[in-house]
């Protein structure tokens, strides 16, 4: 049975991204078309992706003359040679900044409008207004699509298709929620102002008008799944989780092996295998030279990531002195709030041929780093998935985690029933504070120091299967599942 898919998104790499989200969206489709599935993706018109479809973009397939108020045209291209689609509204997309802020950082007031529409665009398209283009059933991916289920179940196009729906929460921390004045401009029947639509707290809910809405619930990882149904984690929806219970999936992310294989991968200084490590040893040397520190047999940890409280990076920022002192160094990549980010630079004054810092993101160096560190650090305080670790995994760059959400699905923690079965692929620390990442840092330290034990942990890491053979096999067959019990 060949299905036909509409994945709708705020980002996918390689054309936007700012985040997981991008990965994901941008693998689906190949993933999924080993199952016999044909995904299309939706992506709003943002300056970078209509600059990526050409000068010339083609005649619009289909226009709205008012789509929410906005005039609006959609666009056909290919996303990584499968089919994509862009709605071009020029009015809410066509901005200097990211995908939600300005250049300064700052959120856009009107981002609520701009999703909404974006929903709206979405569920006309899943129903049928695009002549010769037709969908079995629409995949939409957080906050920003979350108004997808809402439009297509209360607001469908006039004589459009039923389809059914399935809602991945990527990270339940953005919400997207906006204050109760602005549910009178979305185009729903007043009807879904009620628990049961899409008001939360007195406001509207994009988020939680996904998850209370679609026909099915994802989390990108089965413990993150499980995690939710708590105040801890649920962030204020855990009843709705627990409500919805039997329609949630913990389905884990994979990542694009094409992209990240350290046998091919461009990026880096010198390419190798589980069988050639001795290789990443040039890969360690040309860190060192980029990132200002002294060449010694310590250990190297690196750190990829935004840097925020949800990642931990606040507590990484107390334990440095720790980590010197255990004989390592570190070369940290990213941006995020500007107090860790000049507390990051200071450590790295504090310790000059020991700590190298650069603030920004640059994807060549991210590959570098995963190339040639010995350790990546994730402690995140919560982590739905997380695909650093798995990059890790795929280079032989051993993590340091956090047991949260996907990083305890996908690091099977140094024990010593670990090591002793050989089956161990990484450090696990069970809390996130400067304690228990010091005592995970001088563990790492030993097993480094321990050659024979520490290239087990990276050969089995490089050994696993994190590609998206199951995970997109696990797609396929919920997406059946909804359409056969649509009848």
């Amino acid at each position: 049975m060949s299905l036909k898919v509409l994945s709708v998104a705020s980002e996918a790499a390689p054309l936007v991204k700012t985040g997981g989200l991008a990965d994901v969206a941008g693998a689906l489709p190949a993933a999924l078309a080993a199952q016999g599935v044909g995904v299309t993706t939706l992506l709003p018109g943002y300056p970078s992706v209509l600059a990526k479809l050409g000068p010339k973009p083609g005649r619009a397939v289909h226009k709205w003359d008012a789509l929410l108020g906005t005039p609006a045209r959609l666009l056909a291209g290919t996303l990584g040679g499968y089919p994509l689609l862009v709605l071009d509204a020029r009015a809410l997309f066509n901005r200097e900044g990211g995908p939600y802020a300005d250049a300064s950082g700052r959120d856009w007031d009107d981002n609520w409008r701009r999703f909404a529409t974006f929903a709206r665009a979405a569920a006309d398209i899943a129903g049928g207004a695009v002549k010769g283009r037709s969908f079995d059933l629409v995949h939409a991916h957080d906050w920003q699509s979350g108004l997808v289920p809402a439009y297509l179940r209360f607001a469908p196009q006039a004589g459009g298709r039923t389809v059914p729906s399935v809602f991945t929460i990527h990270n339940m921390a953005f919400q997207g929620y906006y204050d109760a004045e602005v549910f009178a401009q979305l185009g729903l029947p007043a009807s879904t102002w009620t628990v049961d639509g899409v008001e939360s707290y007195g406001g509207v809910g994009f988020l939680k008008a996904g998850m209370q809405l679609a026909d099915a619930i994802t989390t990108v990882s089965p413990t993150y799944a499980g995690e939710i149904r708590s105040v801890e984690f649920g962030m204020g929806l855990e009843g709705l989780v627990l409500a919805r219970s039997n329609r949630v999936h913990g389905i884990l992310n994979g990542i694009d092996t094409a992209e990240w294989n350290p046998a091919t991968d461009p990026h880096l200084a010198a390419r190798f295998a589980a069988g050639k490590l001795a290789a990443r040893r040039k890969n360690k040397r040309a860190i060192e030279q980029t990132f200002g520190l002294t060449r010694d047999d310590g250990p190297l940890f690196i750190v990829v990531s935004r840097l925020t409280w949800q990642k931990g990076m606040d507590v990484l920022a107390e334990v440095i002195d720790h980590l010197v002192g255990t004989g390592g160094r570190l070369a940290l990549l990213g941006t995020g709030d500007a107090e860790l980010e000049q507390r990051f630079l200071a450590a790295a004054a504090r310790h000059p041929g020991r700590v190298g810092v650069r603030i920004g993101y640059d994807e060549a160096l991210a590959h570098g780093l995963q190339g040639g560190g010995d350790a990546i650090l994730i402690p995140s305080r919560f982590e739905p998935c997380g695909l650093t670790q798995l990059y890790g995994l795929a280079y032989g760059c051993v993590p340091l985690v956090s047991r949260t959400g996907g990083l305890a699905d996908t690091v099977i923690d140094a024990n010593p029933a670990a090591l002793a079965a050989g089956v161990a692929t990484g450090i696990q620390i069970n809390a996130v504070n400067p304690a228990a990442l010091a005592s995970g840092i001088s563990r790492a330290a030993q097993l480094y120091h321990q050659p024979g034990a520490w290239k087990r942990l990276q050969t089995n890491g490089m050994k696993a299967d994190f590609s998206w053979r199951a995970s997109g096999a696990a797609y396929a067959a919920l997406y059946r599942q909804l359409i056969e019990e649509q009848g």
